[in-house]
């Protein structure tokens, strides 16, 4: 035995593969000199047995009563006898083993003289030919081992070159194969020596040699399984490239889209153009000038068409951290900082960006830390699942755009998990808390006595299940409950402004986003006394918040008839009623101050024509789909038509879709949209949308979009 240099974890690993793949040479190299050896005979194959097992067969060997150069072999002695003779005609015995010599080899009165199994049988001559004939295999074994070693030292050469070994560790190799080689040299000379000795002693009365082999079916299944191993070992370690990238870098999974998008705004005639976008007054450092003569409400596009050519990009990691843990990260673009679009309107000159061709900004657009409860190895049951995200993450809750927009993030904590009760029947259940807006550290800024916080959140519960009805036949249904604290706006304590930046105690309870239809309330309740002391054209600047708490109860469901797979039809539907909403609280909310200027008690918008309030707190929608659930490749389809009908305070304008009517609630009307697959990474979209106002103003507007999207 010899003792090999150290080596490291990995060049062990490499060694591996060396020492499999000298033993497949070997194989070949016996099967090589079963070929030198002779051709078979067909009708001397013994037959392969049932079960793969090592097999012993018995020889006899007699001479041939007038050929000195011939003699007789049969398995059994009472059978007739086969001529073998100098045309090397000999039985045939199938087998992988490599030959071995037996003890008796060579013995010229030994009737136990056979062919190792696969090899056939070379010519024997009798009695005085035995001798030279033991010899001359005893050679042709040394040379194939010899030639065995130099093909060992090509292998290590190749190793080396390839950069799988050093040169000190292929030095000592080959030194070490070298030393092998002659050793064997040494060992084959002591054999042909006893062989001498043995064909003088060795007879055996019997006249029978016993030699073991293994069938053909067990060769296969050996080479197969080392391959099979050498394959695993070469994915798992990356032998194809030994330079590869660090381990943890395999542990990152990257994923990407764009889209690009044609949008055309169509305003029809007849829209009133006298609405306010609170949004702008809200996210303005002073808010609106009530005290000026020609005070103006900055007014939302409600006539004038607009083409627009927008771009979304998304690039996203997703790290496995082990111990059943990940983190993600994903960035996107957009005109702004907006919750519920990650669109950037190409050419647009906003937010200190774009325009001429300047470059556009990138969002930080997901962030989070997700733990997989449900994954560990002894709660690893197919339908059961239980995870746990924080940060910044994808929407958690089974929904529609009718509430929650499709690019918007959910930031804080969130728990999902899900049961298979039953073949067929999986209940799931999410419930998280999340933080929609946190108070200024130092606010108000221009005081030395700080408000108090006024932090708003949302705690949300969901809880449904997911049927299989029948083979052709899906149901997903859930209900939900989102309740915003502090979401509504709230009047302020009598206010003495110390400057016109200066901050009244209830500023923050205004939204910091949002779109149209939400109902409003002003918010700041100047002192009375303060309002005496003004002076013509003097500033008063007021704020406007939702008018009323939102508590939303939500109803989804989800048929899909999958008969005609992978063509499906699915339906999906979702209810909402805000059952916070109470209509007279909205008349007697906001701001009272009395006097000359305009009183702000009640609603600011959502009238008719007429002067009557219009709110309301219902939604519904309704889709119905056709074609391939998901484009996987070249033509896949689908297609939707759908309506929708979301009173002013049935949600939060500030989280829902921002297409459908120009974004925001007290919308209804229709859809219509289609996507085919271009490949299996790109795929085109029709999309044309129809709304019209619930209540309040005359509002219509139609929105059409053509997309190219790409993924990767």
């Amino acid at each position: 035995m010899h003792s090999y240099p150290a080596l490291t974890q990995a060049t062990s690993t490499r060694l591996t593969l060396a020492v499999l793949c000298l033993s497949l040479c070997y194989f070949r190299l016996i099967s090589a000199n079963a070929e030198e050896m002779g051709p078979s005979d067909p009708s001397a194959t013994t037959p392969a047995t049932s079960t793969p097992a090592t097999r012993t067969e018995v020889f006899t060997i007699r001479p041939a009563s007038n050929d000195s150069n011939t003699v007789r072999v049969s398995t059994d002695p009472g059978a007739s006898d086969e001529l073998i003779g100098p045309t090397r005609t000999s039985t045939d015995i199938v087998s992988s083993a490599p030959p071995t010599l037996p003890k008796e080899l060579g013995d010229t009165n030994s009737s136990e003289m056979a062919s190792p199994p696969g090899i056939s049988t070379p010519p024997i001559a009798a009695n005085a030919g035995a001798q030279d004939t033991t010899s001359n295999a005893l050679k042709r074994i040394a040379d194939r081992q010899s030639r065995l070693a130099d093909r060992q030292i090509d292998l290590i050469n190749i190793l080396a070159d390839k950069g799988f070994l050093t040169k000190d560790q292929s030095d000592k190799m080959i030194g070490l194969a070298k030393q092998d080689q002659e050793e064997i040299k040494g060992d084959v000379a002591v054999l042909q020596q006893a062989s001498v000795t043995n064909s003088q002693t060795a007879a055996n009365g019997n006249g029978s040699l016993e030699v073991n082999y293994v069938p053909d079916v067990v060769k296969e299944q050996i080479k197969e399984q080392l391959k099979q191993d050498v394959l695993t070992q070469a994915r798992e370690e990356n032998w194809a490239n030994p330079r590869k990238l660090p381990s943890w870098a395999s542990r990152l999974h990257f994923t990407g889209d764009v889209r690009t998008r044609y949008e055309g705004d169509l305003f029809p005639s007849g829209n009133n153009n006298q609405g306010v976008n609170y949004n702008a007054i809200n996210t303005s450092a002073k808010g609106l000038n009530i005290n000026a003569e020609d005070s103006t409400w900055a007014s939302p596009n409600v006539d004038q068409d607009r083409d627009r050519f927008r771009l979304r990009a998304r690039f996203g990691v997703e790290a496995d951290l082990d111990e059943h843990f990940t983190s993600g990260l994903r960035i996107a673009t957009g005109d702004s900082n907006s919750p519920v679009s990650e669109n950037q309107s190409i050419g647009y000159a906003g937010s200190s960006q774009g325009g001429n061709f300047s470059k556009y900004s990138l969002w930080l657009d997901r962030a989070f830390i997700k733990y997989d409860i449900g994954r560990l190895p002894e709660r690893d049951v197919p339908g059961h699942d239980f995870n746990i995200s924080v940060g910044r993450f994808d929407n958690p809750f089974f929904s529609s755009s009718m509430i929650w927009a499709d690019d918007l993030a959910f930031d804080g904590v969130a728990l999902r998990g899900s049961y298979q009760a039953a073949d067929g029947i999986t209940p799931f259940m999410t419930v998280g808390a999340f933080p929609v807006f946190n108070t200024d550290f130092n606010f108000s800024t221009d005081r030395a006595s700080k408000y108090d916080s006024y932090d708003k959140w949302l705690y949300a519960a969901q809880v449904g299940s997911d049927f299989k009805v029948n083979q052709d036949v899906n149901v997903k249904v859930a209900v939900a409950y989102y309740h915003f604290q502090n979401i509504e706006g709230r009047v302020s304590s009598p206010y003495t402004p110390i400057s016109d930046s200066d901050n009244a105690d209830t500023d923050s309870s205004r939204p910091a986003f949002s779109q149209k239809g939400n109902t409003y309330i002003a918010l700041r309740n100047y002192d009375s006394a303060y309002l005496t002391t003004l002076t013509s054209g003097s500033p008063l600047y007021q704020y406007f918040g939702l008018a009323t708490p939102f508590h939303e109860i939500a109803l989804t469901a989800r048929v899909d008839y999958s008969h005609f797979d992978p063509f499906h039809m699915w339906l999906v539907t979702e209810v909402v009623k805000n059952v916070a909403f109470d209509k007279n609280d909205i008349l007697n909310n906001g701001a009272t101050t009395s006097g000359s200027l305009l009183s702000f008690k009640g609603p600011v918008n959502n009238y008719d024509d007429s002067g009557n309030y219009q709110g309301g707190d219902m939604g519904g929608n309704l889709t119905f789909n056709v074609g391939h659930p998901s484009l996987e490749k070249l033509w896949d389809w689908n297609a939707s038509v759908g309506y929708r009908y979301v009173e002013s305070d049935s949600v939060v304008d500030g989280f829902c879709e921002s297409d459908f009517g120009g974004g925001g609630t007290n919308l209804q009307g229709y859809t219509l949209a289609c996507n085919l697959a271009l490949s299996k990474y790109v795929w085109g979209g029709l999309k044309w949308m129809s709304a019209t106002n619930v209540s309040g103003v005359t509002f219509r507007e139609d929105v059409i979009q053509v997309d190219l999207n790409a993924k990767f």
